[in-house]
């Protein structure tokens, strides 16, 4: 080699390592601005504590680790009450019947705790619990009236039961409403909640009006859960303030949604439909882990990235003819497709498979669903292989922007990641790469293809005219 070659080389990694610098530089000052807003605060805060008295600081104190009271903008509050439970204890033994009574409510608790709802309090022959507290969901109408169909269908066992014993049994009654509520926090090692509003006011109002064995429901919970439950039109109960609230009864699942169309139990489209709502719960949960918790550096494998994916594979997956629960299934890998460079880049898409799987277990999903997530992640691996529709369609969507008008921006920050991380020299070096990998680059699908190839030849045109010959 020439002493000219050697002075290109040594040139072309001076410029690599200050590139290099320049792009740490700016990571650090992100960083340094980061951490000055959070110091703000924080002096802000000091500040405003610093003007109250120390006995009200004392005060504040004290009733923080007493109690909290934290607000909830959509809870479902369940009444049930127990029908006839005097009058038998009068005719029947009464020990043998509370002891009956306690393994009833047990079971409540069991049905209240499987479908992801919170008791709130059981007095005497009355029982309160209610779905969207601790934890914040879309579902809770609909987990609350699975799980009052469950018990009703409980108790109608019992009854056929006691008939053949010649015994009679006690009947049951439910109110249900959804809206606002304040959860007042209490207890150290057990947690408990009592809730404030009229929310509860009005369950416990419907409950009140209810025929025995019916779940009766207010106007607001009928609108969340009509798309799933066959329910009828009651009355309007007056409500003080209120108005007059319509209250409906629930007969049972959608017969479109239930096995053999009788309505007792869900089918796989109910639990598809169901699905399709606690998607929202996870995407906010996913995105808002991804935003505190992937490493700064990443300036194009962000969460920004992941909402581009998800977009893409359900922009590509209608185009392709995919059924509900295929795009469910896209979009859920989606999510999680990046998930694993929050520990680093290499490898984290097995690391995103090993995370999804404990996830979405949480989220109700089956091992057969969480096996085809993890195949459609993989798909996302370079260079991909595809060899399903969905591996496709993701692989696609991963790299669609390639094809797009918003190329340029994307790739650039897509080099600055990489010029971080010290896995790419120069600029010019960069060009070179991205014309080679887009001049064998194929997108998979025939939707795909029709959207995105001729702008991808476009910009192959335009990176080549940027390359210099060293």
């Amino acid at each position: 080699m020439s002493g000219s070659d050697d002075l290109k080389k040594l040139i072309n990694e001076i410029q690599v390592l200050k590139e290099r610098i320049e792009a740490l530089e700016k990571l650090n000052s992100e960083l340094v601005e980061q951490n000055e807003q959070l110091r703000e605060e924080n002096d802000r805060q000091q500040e405003m504590l610093s003007f109250l008295p120390a006995d009200a600081k004392k005060q504040m104190d004290k009733k923080v680790k007493k109690t909290s009271s934290l607000r909830y903008k959509m809870v479902t509050v369940m009444f049930s009450d127990i029908k006839g439970f005097t009058q038998l204890s009068k005719e029947q033994n009464a020990e043998a019947l509370i002891d009956e009574l306690d393994s009833f409510f047990f079971q409540f608790d069991e049905v209240v705790a499987r479908n992801n709802l919170q008791k709130v309090k059981s007095i005497g022959d009355t029982y309160m619990c209610a779905g969207g507290i601790p934890k914040k969901n879309r579902t809770n109408p609909i987990e609350v009236i699975m799980a009052a169909l469950e018990m009703q269908d409980y108790l109608k066992n019992l009854q056929a039961e006691s008939k053949k014993n010649n015994r009679k049994i006690w009947d049951l009654t439910f109110g249900v409403h959804t809206g606002p509520v304040t959860a007042v926090v209490s207890g150290k090692r057990k947690i408990s909640y009592d809730i404030k509003g009229d929310t509860a006011n009005i369950a416990s109002r419907i409950e009140s009006a209810c025929n025995p064995s019916e779940i009766s429901v207010s106007g607001m919970t009928y609108e969340f859960i009509k798309e799933f439950f066959a329910c009828e039109f009651r009355l309007k109960m007056p409500v003080k303030y209120k108005g007059d609230v319509p209250v409906y009864m629930v007969k049972g699942y959608r017969p479109d949604l239930s096995v053999d169309g009788r309505g007792k139990i869900p089918n796989k489209a109910f639990r598809t439909k169901f699905q399709i709502i606690k998607f929202e719960d996870l995407n906010d949960y996913v995105l808002d882990r991804l935003e505190r918790e992937l490493p700064k550096h990443l300036y194009y494998h962000n969460y920004k990235h992941t909402i581009d994916v998800t977009i893409g594979v359900e922009i590509i997956g209608y185009g392709e003819g995919v059924n509900e629960e295929e795009m469910l299934l896209l979009k859920t890998a989606a999510l999680f497709h990046d998930f694993g460079q929050i520990a680093g880049a290499v490898d984290h898409e097995e690391r995103g498979c090993k995370i999804a799987a404990k996830i979405l277990h949480d989220f109700g999903y089956d091992k057969e669903q969480i096996e085809t997530i993890q195949g459609i992640i993989m798909a996302t691996k370079l260079p991909p292989q595809p060899k399903t529709l969905l591996q496709k369609i993701i692989a696609d969507a991963d790299l669609d922007y390639l094809g797009r008008r918003d190329m340029i921006p994307v790739s650039d920050a897509l080099y600055q990641e990489l010029k971080v991380q010290g896995l790419i020299g120069s600029f010019n070096d960069w060009n070179k790469l991205q014309v080679k990998f887009l001049s064998v680059h194929q997108y998979f699908t025939k939707t795909a293809r029709q959207m995105r190839t001729v702008n991808k030849e476009v910009q192959i045109e335009r990176i080549k005219s940027l390359i210099t010959e060293d």
